[in-house]
């Protein structure tokens, strides 16, 4: 017969052992379920839409965040409002996007603006690599339309060792434009703090120039079939805009029309402390407005939330932007 000591010790063993067994499981378990490390990278930026024949392809350049202040002709109180009700933090800065837009016509391949390379430092630049994301490579652009000489949308024509980013493209801009930014009287003429942005856009154009591959053109004049011009100076002097236009379905590229969507859409009167000629660049946006709401354009714009296609809808005196929803490339709409 088993002597009573043992008969109790033996369990007890048993159930330290046990107990000790399932410590160190629950151990492995909590290691083996440990959650990786945060994976920080965005998806690349790009997105594709169909306009009739065409396909439209949204590429994000990156962001810059701009000072609220920059907004002219709104009250400290309205602006925090406006930018409250849409969520928006600005302690910083506003978040503001900077997108170009590739259009396949099937005769050719389209960049509208080219973004800004790394003119304005690490946050943008990232055209070309959105590009090649999307399936295309940088010589497959035949031509590059510049909204303006501005070199968030001009700088990315270039690369890092000063060669041009499209070497099969042609650059095309307003002769208005080309004879400001390019002119060494205007940039001697302009506030010290402005010179550099001269500087820039002749060292952009300089290499296209010299291959030939530089084109400036008037209002009025036709550059391909399926784009029309849209003046929409004041911006900048010949500040353009390009309606792309497949079986009945019409997009309007704008360029700096909307800098801040919180604001500008509800107030078009609010202008932007770039803007060359503010009454003129009022006056085009509130033109632009009309236009898109009345002809339900889709719009394609720089700096709205990538990938910056929707709509603009009247709202009495005051517009909208009704954003597209992500989805599929759909022919049947």
């Amino acid at each position: 017969m088993m002597p009573t000591s043992s008969f109790s010790s033996s369990p007890a063993r048993a159930l330290r052992r046990a107990s000790a067994a399932l410590l160190l499981g629950l151990g492995l378990l909590s290691s083996a379920l440990a959650a990786p490390p945060q994976v920080r990278d965005q998806v690349p930026g790009f997105y594709r839409q169909a306009l009739g024949d065409f396909e439209v392809t949204a590429l994000y350049d990156g962001y810059v965040d701009l000072a609220p202040g920059l907004l002219k002709g709104i009250s400290a109180e309205r602006l925090q409002s406006a930018l409250a009700r849409m969520f928006i933090a600005n302690s910083k800065g506003v978040q503001t996007a900077v997108n170009a837009y590739l259009v396949h016509t099937g005769e050719r391949l389209v960049l509208v603006d080219a973004g800004s390379a790394k003119c304005f430092g690490p946050t943008m630049g990232n055209v070309v690599a959105n590009i090649q994301a999307a399936g295309y490579k940088p010589e497959d652009v035949d031509a590059v339309l510049l909204t303006h000489l501005h070199p968030d949308h001009l700088c990315g024509v270039l690369t890092a060792d000063g060669k041009p980013a499209f070497p099969r493209a042609t650059l095309w801009a307003t002769q208005a434009d080309a004879d400001f930014w390019l002119s060494e009287s205007a940039a001697q003429a302009a506030p010290p703090d402005f010179r550099p942005f001269f500087d820039m856009a002749r060292n952009a154009v300089a290499p296209y120039r010299a291959a030939g591959s530089f084109r400036s053109y008037k209002p009025g004049e036709p550059l391909f079939a399926g784009v029309t011009v849209v003046d929409t100076a004041g911006h900048t002097p010949g500040h353009s805009s390009y309606l792309f236009s497949s079986k009945g379905q019409e997009m309007l590229v704008w360029g700096d029309i909307v800098h801040s969507h919180a604001v500008q859409f509800a107030q078009p009167d609010i202008s932007i402390e770039f803007d060359s000629d503010q009454k003129k660049a009022i006056a085009a946006r509130r033109n632009v407005f009309a236009r898109a709401a009345k002809n339900g354009w889709w719009i394609g714009g720089a700096h709205l939330p990538f990938p910056g296609i929707g709509h603009v809808r009247a709202e009495g005196k005051s517009y909208a932007w009704v954003p597209v929803e992500f989805g599929p490339i759909r022919t049947d709409r």
